[in-house]
């Protein structure tokens, strides 16, 4: 019978988790929404309570932020985890642990958007901006775990400096879509999006500002890294149809001829893209990262 694998996608504001198989974690089925726990405890005894009830001996976790083996070591919406070993505060169980990002793609690489691809850079926009690559089928983590912090991008010199987010968190995730809609007397980013579909110019030239700062981050990534694709996942990916358009655009302007070619893709395990991640991360066990299957 196939170990069971608890997958847990830990955020800012929610916990979710969803239960799978070591054989077939592209099966595993939600199984709860939480609000994010408070505190170290809190949190330990979340998990503590799903792995009893559901006899799971194997945890993938996936956090917004740095992880190095079975060690949070940097999650800023979430200071409690700094310096938590997942391994040692669970004995006996099996523990992936790895940035939501990384994770997400992981589950496109496995078996979703990137399942064709050996090369890849996905963009993980939500509240803020996640991002990941792989390379010849693997995810690059980088010396800390913090390789392809794309949210930290630098595409203006006359942006403040600021050590909490980066500029293209600033300028183009779901946080600046809100901030852009509110200066439009609209409710949110996603009524922003829906009039720019509707055909409405104003909303249309209003997210003009967030794709080229996109465009102008993903210039210099695809440059460095020559991508077959670009994935989009978190609740943006959502409006790739809007804002698609105007990145490629603006791509084509800023790269030589032979780097033009990327395709632009919704991830398709969309905004449950890290809780898959996590699934297919804990089937895998620590060394998660070697997305070849």
């Amino acid at each position: 019978m196939s170990a069971s694998v608890l997958a847990v996608d830990l955020g800012g504001g929610h916990c979710r988790a969803a239960l799978g198989s070591a054989e077939k974690p592209a099966a595993a089925r939600r199984i709860g929404v939480w609000p994010a726990p408070a505190a170290r405890d809190e949190f330990l005894a979340l998990l503590g309570s799903q792995l009893a009830e559901t006899g799971a001996r194997r945890l993938g976790l996936a956090i917004p932020g740095l992880a190095h083996g079975t060690t949070c070591r940097w999650v800023p919406n979430l200071a409690y985890l700094d310096g938590l070993d997942l391994e040692a505060a669970l004995p006996g169980v099996v523990v992936a642990l790895g940035n939501d990002a990384h994770f997400a793609l992981l589950a496109e690489a496995r078996a979703g958007a990137a399942a064709d691809l050996s090369n890849a850079i996905l963009l993980a926009i939500g509240t803020g901006v996640g991002s990941a690559v792989l390379a010849e089928r693997r995810i690059v983590r980088g010396g800390h775990g913090g390789a392809c912090s794309f949210g930290w991008a630098m595409a203006s010199l006359d942006e403040p400096d600021e050590g909490r987010s980066g500029w293209l968190e600033r300028m183009s995730s779901g946080r600046a879509l809100d901030r852009i809609a509110s200066g439009l007397g609209l409710a949110d980013g996603p009524e922003l999006i829906g009039l720019a579909r509707a055909g409405d110019a104003r909303a249309q030239e209003a997210l003009r500002a967030p794709a080229l700062a996109l465009a102008a981050a993903l210039a210099g990534a695809i440059g460095l890294l020559d991508p077959e694709a670009i994935l989009f996942a978190g609740g943006v990916s959502a409006a790739l149809d809007v804002l698609g358009p105007m990145i490629r655009s603006a791509l084509a302007r800023r790269l030589p001829p032979h780097l033009r070619d990327a395709e632009l893709r919704a991830a398709h395990f969309g905004a449950e893209a890290s809780l898959f991640g996590a699934a297919f991360a804990g089937a895998h066990g620590p060394e998660w990262w070697n997305a070849r299957g």
